[in-house]
């Protein structure tokens, strides 16, 4: 038996979710087994948090092809989170991942980092330490976001599929917008440079500090100023997704700047967004039968927080409109491995009458269409399809020729008339 699971932190700081796997010579099936593992718990992480790494634990047989399992697991892991991020990476981020193995018998453990960035990275020595309570006093940032956000479809019936496309379009626009924002901590914009803790004592008690962050999109330039390169397409149909969504980040840094609180409780702005659309959108898929119709309004996950057993921090959930608290506490228990109370679950950061939804306005959703359907789709003028022009042109030629027929039918007909 060997155990393959993932490390989940901010960098130094790691908190390990452990997932049983039987024993394999080969590590693929492993490698697909944490990718079901690694979307669902990536999505309970606040912001300032991350899958870091991930780990096995093998009997000593094994060891010589752990690493070479630990290598393509972590390659794989992050593909999968790079593939539907839509915030930036900039030069500040850590792109080394850990790897770490522990031999089940005599507890050896193996610590290693790779680059990600590079497929051809080899393998660089880190060490592995145990640390206590470093995490208590990580300051934490909330902000709420109110949504808005129309995505034009151009069909009235659409595929799930083409849904998935239009509302990704828009998110990018809107995820940009988003990292462009103006973000205030306690209603002050601070230079990137400064110290959110920078009054405090260095013998003081550490306590965790708790800022509150507003994002301000900024406002579209005049159009004297920028190039226009909007284009008019006809549509028949809109997405609209509003409500309230609220966002936590923690700041693991000693001296967290504020570039960094903006930096972290932007992405996570971003990722809870993203994420209830790609598991509307997942169940969308999943649905055997038509689930979207005109005028209906669909009710997306509402977010809540749960704390980390011994911690300060919280992770979250999503819990659907026919859920209930026991559901997330089981999968809290399934995923994280650990046992979480109902009561202390908090549920009332997102309230039902402000939680988002996704409004179809004249649009269809459905399983499967007769026709295909797609988004860029629209009807074609004989200009712009040569095919087209050619068929209305021997239309046009086969119409005239009958035309001169029945013409010259009718002139013998009354020729003969009038003979007689």
């Amino acid at each position: 038996m060997k155990t393959s699971g993932l490390l989940v932190g901010s960098h130094n700081i790691t908190q390990s979710k452990h997932c049983e796997q039987s024993l394999v010579s080969q590590s693929h099936s492993v490698i697909m087994y944490n990718n079901v593992c690694f979307l669902k718990v990536s999505r309970m992480l606040p912001g300032g948090m991350s899958v870091i790494g991930v780990f096995l634990v093998t009997p000593p047989e094994l060891s010589k092809e752990a690493q070479n399992t630990l290598r393509r697991l972590i390659f794989a892991v992050d593909k999968h989170i790079s593939k539907g991020r839509l915030w930036s990476l900039t030069e500040e981020d850590v792109t080394e991942k850990v790897t770490l193995h522990i031999c089940s018998k005599t507890r050896k453990v193996v610590c290693r980092t790779y680059d990600v960035r590079d497929p051809k990275s080899s393998a660089k020595p880190a060490d592995w330490k145990y640390q206590s309570g470093v995490c208590t006093s990580w300051p934490l940032l909330t902000c709420s976001v109110g949504l808005n956000l129309v995505f034009p479809v151009l069909e009235m019936h659409v595929l799930p599929q083409d849904m998935e496309k239009c509302m990704k379009e828009g998110l990018q626009t809107w995820a940009k917008q988003i990292e462009d924002g103006l973000c205030l901590i306690n209603g002050d914009a601070m230079p990137g440079e400064v110290e959110l803790l920078g009054g405090q004592k260095k013998n003081a008690k550490a306590v965790q500090q708790t800022f509150r962050a507003q994002i301000l999109i900024p406002m579209a330039e005049p159009q004297s100023e920028r190039r226009l390169t909007a284009s008019v397409k006809v549509c028949s149909g809109s997405l609209t997704l509003k409500g309230m969504v609220q966002c936590r980040a923690y700041l693991h840094s000693n001296k967290p700047r504020a570039k960094h609180a903006t930096e972290v409780i932007k992405r996570d702005v971003i990722n809870t967004v993203s994420s209830r659309v790609e598991m509307f959108l997942e169940d969308l898929l999943m649905e055997g039968e038509d689930k979207g119709s005109v005028g209906v309004q669909q009710v997306l996950p509402r977010r809540v927080f749960a704390p980390v057993p011994g911690m300060s921090l919280c992770v979250c959930d999503y819990m659907f409109p026919d859920e209930c608290v026991s559901d997330v506490s089981d999968r809290l228990k399934e995923m994280l491995d650990w046992e979480t109370p109902e009561d202390s679950i908090d549920t009332s950061q997102e309230a039902v009458p402000e939680a988002p939804t996704i409004d179809l306005k004249n649009t269809v959703v459905q399983k499967n269409l007769k026709a295909k359907s797609t988004l860029d789709a629209r009807p074609k003028t004989p200009s712009e399809d040569p095919t087209e022009a050619h068929k209305s042109h021997k239309t046009y030629y086969a119409g005239v020729a009958m035309a001169a027929a029945i013409a010259l039918l009718a002139t013998g007909t009354s020729l003969i008339y009038l003979s007689d």
